[in-house]
């Protein structure tokens, strides 16, 4: 694609530190803001470059992408919005006031702003959450109801009814509902289940899985940055008030399956199973990502086995060296 002015809101986090570096290196420009609530390492190799500019800002404030971007002469082609309260314990911990206002006005106030500023197309980080649990066993796929179970769902419901209410503004909307992700990125996160499977067996020797037979779509990191790359640099005709569930077939596993790829590489690990019930996210899902496959000619270059590698790869080099502090997770409960 052409070289493009993008700006990412919550560029410092997980998906978006990654997108900026991959964008930076294909030429591109790239707006930052972020307002570093795990702090701002994932972004201090992109200061020299030249095409990088951040800016600490919340994006809760009404005029925050225009004074980002206030006297540049070349206002932003596309928005990709990361920023949000993600994952249902994060939601919980918030509660309903403040997850709302992050997850939903917040999407809205800029869109407004990227409608104002002339962007050409707004790309919105969804979650296959959305739907709940399958019918019957049956992949899931965009036309799939939704049957939300967790507050962090109905956030994201709320925000793709309002941007796909704005299909005929200038700037196109379009929604990825992403799979359960993994892998190493700038800012890595050990509040999933792939990242948390693999620490947990690797310090303590030991896992606690709960709800033993539920399955769920995994998507490695690099992977949806892949993906993203695909929508900015697509026709508008595809990605115009467009859905995406953004993952692959072969990423449709059961937590024994995962449980199986760490025992694979940490074989001294002991295994407990207990069932729990309570008001959250409890996913028994499978995707269908025909759609993405065929519309944006996606696929993915990454399989779980590849993630449990490089997250053990990290830690047993001390690469990342202190994983359980905070900064590295966006909830401290999360249900394995």
């Amino acid at each position: 694609m052409k070289p493009q002015h993008v700006l990412i809101t919550g560029g410092a986090g997980y998906i978006g530190s990654l997108l900026t570096g991959e964008l930076l290196r294909a030429g591109h420009r790239v707006t930052v803001l972020d307002k570093l609530l795990f702090g701002g390492d994932s972004l201090m190799a992109y200061l020299p470059n030249p095409n990088f500019h951040f800016v600490k800002s919340d994006v809760w404030e009404p005029r925050a992408l225009r004074e980002a971007v206030k006297g540049d002469e070349s206002p932003p082609d596309s928005i990709v919005h990361l920023a949000a309260i993600v994952g249902f314990p994060a939601c919980q911990a918030v509660g309903r006031e403040v997850a709302w206002r992050y997850n939903v006005e917040t999407t809205q106030r800029v869109f407004e702003q990227a409608e104002e500023l002339g962007a050409g197309r707004f790309i919105f980080s969804s979650t296959y959450s959305n739907y709940g649990a399958s019918d019957g066993g049956e992949p899931v796929t965009e036309d799939s109801p939704l049957k939300p179970q967790s507050l962090y769902a109905e956030t994201k419901i709320a925000a793709e009814e309002f941007l796909l209410s704005q299909k005929a503004a200038i700037c196109a909307p379009m929604i990825f509902r992403l799979a359960t992700l993994y892998g190493i990125s700038p800012r890595t996160r050990f509040d999933l289940i792939v990242n948390q499977f693999v620490l947990e067996a690797y310090t303590q020797r030991k896992l606690l899985i709960y709800q033993r037979g539920y399955s769920r779509s995994f998507v490695h990191v690099r992977d949806v940055v892949a993906g993203m790359l695909l929508a900015l640099g697509a026709s508008e005709k595809k990605i115009r008030g467009e859905i995406y569930n953004l993952g692959a077939e072969q990423g449709n596993y059961s937590k024994d399956d995962i449980v199986a790829l760490v025992l694979k590489r940490l074989p001294e690990t002991s295994v407990q199973y207990k069932n729990l019930t309570f008001g959250g996210d409890m996913r028994d899902i499978t995707a269908s990502f025909e759609k993405v496959r065929k519309g944006l000619g996606f696929q993915t270059q990454f399989d779980v086995d590849d993630g449990v590698r490089e997250v053990l790869d990290a830690l047993q080099t001390g690469l990342i060296h202190d994983p359980q502090n905070e900064r590295y997770r966006n909830a401290q409960f999360i249900v394995q």
